[in-house]
């Protein structure tokens, strides 16, 4: 596997960096750790400062870069390190495409407000215009000593079945556990159980056959998703819960004390994408590193 680790030389990259060192990997596989510097655009009257920045950069650069490089040489995969200038999202993006890597791996800040919704960080714009999967680390939360616990929500969808498959090519660590979770938004949400039960017999027939159909479609659903990946995870837990998809995912990630969420994603853009993503959701909400999948 190939990885392409962004750094910046900041805390929230270093744990990115550390956060690596928990798979298995071996000497097939690379870790390119890169660094871009977006430079400000120097007006005419500070053009006798370039010297001095250009002297900041060779000094800073190669500091950053050893600096990640000392944290993943523990992992026994081939590293190699690059810089570039230019505006970093581009910059990580264009070097996916040139370097054949399979993940991207970045730290986030965990920002959270309106703005970050509106204008996203790099660590954003990454992870919505990459044409392969991102890794984004938060901070570390309390772990569970001895084990990694992985949540993959699935809705039996081509994007939940891609990244399904990209999970079994990942060196994950042999005491992974990994939980399924299918989140039914019922047909009938907006009607309430308490109401639901004083109404006609033949309403109730409805609401008991849409009930059982929804809860069959999540069984067959999560059955498909633990089949394909029984060879990967020999420990698997299913679950289903109720209600809005984004909510459930963030309350099962609290209630496992996940190390890692992994959603698929269409790859939405736009307006649209802002508004009804849940993978984006997740990404902006969640205190737990998350797996952004691409079809």
């Amino acid at each position: 596997m190939k990885i392409l680790l962004a750094t910046d030389g900041s805390e929230y990259s270093e744990a990115a960096a550390r956060f690596l060192t928990k798979f298995n990997f071996t000497p097939d596989d690379e870790i390119n750790i890169l660094h871009a510097i977006s430079w400000v655009p120097i007006m005419h009257e500070w053009e006798s400062l370039v010297a001095d920045f250009n002297t900041i950069r060779d000094e800073v650069v190669p500091k950053i870069l050893d600096s990640a490089s000392e944290i993943v040489e523990s992992t026994g995969a081939k590293i190699s390190t690059s810089f570039t200038e230019g505006h970093a999202d581009k910059a990580i993006i264009d070097a996916v495409k040139d370097s054949g890597a399979d993940l991207v791996v970045m730290g986030a800040k965990g920002d959270k407000g309106l703005v970050t919704h509106l204008i996203g960080s790099v660590t954003k714009l990454v992870a919505i215009n990459s044409p392969k999967p991102v890794l984004i680390v938060k901070h570390p939360h309390e772990e569970t000593p001895g084990k990694f616990k992985v949540l993959f929500p699935t809705d039996g969808s081509d994007h939940s079945v891609s990244i399904g498959k990209f999970l079994s090519s990942m060196p994950f660590p042999e005491n992974t556990e990994l939980s399924l979770l299918s989140v039914i938004f019922s047909a009938l949400s907006d009607i309430p159980e308490r109401f639901s039960v004083e109404i006609d017999d033949r309403i109730k027939n409805i609401v008991a056959s849409t009930r059982e159909s929804e809860f069959s479609e999540s069984d067959e659903v999560l059955k498909t998703a633990c089949d394909n990946l029984y060879s990967k995870f020999p420990t698997i837990e299913k679950m289903t819960k109720f209600g809005d998809p984004p909510a459930e995912i963030l309350n099962a990630a609290e209630e496992l004390n996940a190390d890692l969420i992994v959603v698929g994603t269409r790859g939405m853009r736009g307006i649209k994408g802002v508004i009804g993503s849940v993978s984006r959701y997740i990404l902006s909400h969640s205190k737990y590193s998350v797996l952004i999948g691409k079809t």
